[in-house]
């Protein structure tokens, strides 16, 4: 069994994407920038877009935060994505989700410029995605496609089962890795909720992505030998713990790690790719390659 190091390959990527800064600075031009709203004030949600700011300090691109109150108007909200989809100075930006439960949050997404949508999330990235053109990929699944690709997992002609069918990233990971590419050609079964014999199907997976939300969902019972698991989701679970709490993820790492040919560990995996992602993404909308 190996695991899979999200914070190596995500390290990796930040010192090639610095490095790219460094030369787009050398030759006189101005870095990539990203810009970021948040509404209100959801914890998670602010560790994520601090963390996010860390990171554009790190690589070397340009990062403006737009910390907005609760109350925030839809209409509010969208003036100010009006006002960053005509900024020549931001190549991309996200709405940090989630929203408040006044703002429509698909109205919201739909506002923003394609050409901006470093979250990958707008209908016109989706749909390119779905259609296999360039396009802005939303993160997570960016990101779970970079560990693939960086540890030289074979994809090709395998079976992966994909638990969970969010927009945000079940549903993207099943039609990015069934895609003829590399990391891809996988033959993808997607499950949820409603899928009967679910266990059943899962052991047939040679790669198995859980994201179904729910802790310690994946057992052994549930997984083959030799199977590549990506576990998704991170759960604050409280104890006696100084923090107070530990992190466990969709899948019960203890029994399910020694079945495996790679797994990714909580946290340590997947988590550190989802700003990765949204780098590429950033650096992507900078040289227009989308």
């Amino acid at each position: 069994m190996q695991l899979i190091d999200g914070k190596k390959i995500a390290a990796d990527i930040k010192r090639e994407l610095a490095a790219k800064s460094a030369a787009i600075i050398d030759k006189g031009d101005r870095p990539p920038h990203l810009a970021a709203i948040i509404v209100g004030d959801d914890p998670a949600s602010q560790t994520y877009v601090n963390n996010k700011e860390k990171d554009c300090k790190e690589v070397g691109i340009t990062s403006t935060i737009y910390r907005l109150e609760k109350s925030t108007s839809e209409k509010k909200l969208i003036e100010i994505i009006e006002f960053l989809n005509n900024d020549d100075e931001v190549d991309g930006f996200i709405v940090q989700l989630p929203l408040p439960t006044h703002i429509n949050v698909q109205a919201v997404i739909s506002h923003i410029n394609p050409d901006k949508d470093v979250d990958g999330f707008h209908p016109v990235s989706l749909g390119k995605m779905m259609l296999g053109e360039s396009t802005f990929l939303p993160a997570t699944p960016y990101g779970i496609m970079q560990l693939l690709e960086r540890y030289h997992i074979e994809t090709s002609g395998k079976n992966c089962v994909v638990l969970g069918r969010s927009n945000i990233v079940g549903t993207p990971i099943s039609v990015m890795l069934s895609r003829k590419s590399n990391p891809g050609n996988c033959t993808v079964t997607l499950c949820h909720t409603g899928t009967k014999n679910l266990k059943e199907i899962a052991k047939t997976a040679d790669i198995l992505i859980a994201a179904i939300g729910q802790p310690h969902f994946v057992t052994a019972d549930m997984v083959k030998e030799g199977a590549v698991v990506i576990d998704v989701c991170i759960h604050q679970i409280e104890d006696q713990s100084e923090k107070g709490y530990h992190l466990i993820g969709d899948v019960k790492f203890d029994e399910v790690a020694p079945k495996c040919s790679f797994i990714t560990p909580i946290p340590g995996g997947v988590g550190p790719m989802t700003r990765i992602g949204l780098l590429l993404n950033t650096f992507k909308a900078y040289t227009k390659e989308v």
